[in-house]
């Protein structure tokens, strides 16, 4: 098998991946039009009750098939499924916590390593895929990994900074009114933390609880000491979720680790030439992911999965 770009159309397979409690996951298995086998790539996506194509209601970022493409391309395989209570996949999701969510991703990765169509496999993470991604890399050995808007610090120490950060672009009136609410939110977090229950109410909001004390207390940050695969960190300069500094620490933390800080790029994958500002999401998401950036990861990929 060569790592020379694919010049046949990929198919699409529906593929159930059985979860350690029973549960399907839906997803599709993505092979090139090459002769296989072929390496494959599991994709983790953001938070949120997402399909496998990123989707969750009306953000539609769109991420998994665009990527899926890409990788094809290389003569790379993909993986991708809806997580639970999204989709084709049963389940309540305001049941689902965060570390459900990395026990479901280490039984997909299972499956595809003993899927006949499939040799090594690696892993591709955005946002909390990435973090599970993390996970993966330090404990199930994948042929290489890629964390896309990972951060490197503790989930309660990236809330706050998240929330400063996507306050501090918005227009100065609504700076305003954000800002007052800021005692507010921070009396919601804690109760979040102290909470029991799986879901919470904010108003007439129901909020997952449970996924959020697990992801506010998780730090990466020894799973990133642990990783020995090969390993490609990818976060923008204009994303307002993540912090693009967290990059150094994922260079300290993993010796081997390649990283790049894309100018222009935002946490939804799409370059923005203006200021960045999370109003800008409903424009940006009219645009395809950032077409250099899938390039520039599934060249990275199939020079670490072909022989």
């Amino acid at each position: 098998m060569t790592g020379r770009t694919g010049t046949q159309a990929s198919t699409d397979y529906p593929l159930t991946v059985t979860a350690d409690d029973g549960v399907g996951l839906a997803g599709t298995l993505t092979l090139p039009g090459t002769p296989g086998p072929h390496p494959a790539v599991l994709f983790l996506p953001g938070s949120g009750r997402v399909d496998r194509d990123s989707n969750a209601g009306r953000l539609r970022p769109g991420l998994g098939p665009a990527l899926a493409a890409a990788l094809a391309e290389h003569n790379i395989a993909s993986y991708r499924y809806d997580r639970r209570g999204a989709a084709d996949t049963p389940g309540d999701w305001y049941q689902v916590g965060f570390h459900q969510n990395r026990l479901d991703a280490a039984a997909a990765l299972r499956a595809l390593r003993v899927h006949p169509g499939i040799d090594a496999v690696a892993v591709i993470g955005h946002s909390e895929g990435a973090i599970h991604a993390t996970t993966l890399a330090a404990h199930h050995n994948p042929a290489a990994a890629v964390l896309l808007a990972g951060y490197a610090r503790p989930g309660h120490d990236i809330l706050r900074w998240q929330a400063a950060s996507m306050v501090g672009h918005l227009p100065a009136p609504l700076r305003a009114i954000a800002s007052r609410l800021g005692p507010f939110a921070a009396r919601q977090i804690e109760r979040i933390s102290e909470s029991t229950t799986d879901v919470l109410r904010i108003g007439p909001s129901r909020l997952n609880a449970h996924w959020f004390r697990e992801q506010l207390a998780h730090d990466p940050r020894p799973d990133l000491g642990a990783i020995r695969v090969p390993l490609l960190a990818i976060t923008g300069d204009s994303d307002l979720q993540v912090d693009p500094g967290d990059l150094e620490v994922m260079a300290r933390l993993v010796p081997h680790a390649e990283t790049r800080r894309i100018p222009g790029l935002t946490h939804v994958l799409r370059r923005d030439t203006r200021r960045p500002s999370p109003l800008a999401y409903p424009r940006l998401l009219r645009m395809p992911t950032d077409p250099a950036l899938l390039t520039a990861v599934a060249t990275w990929l199939a020079a670490h999965l072909h022989p």
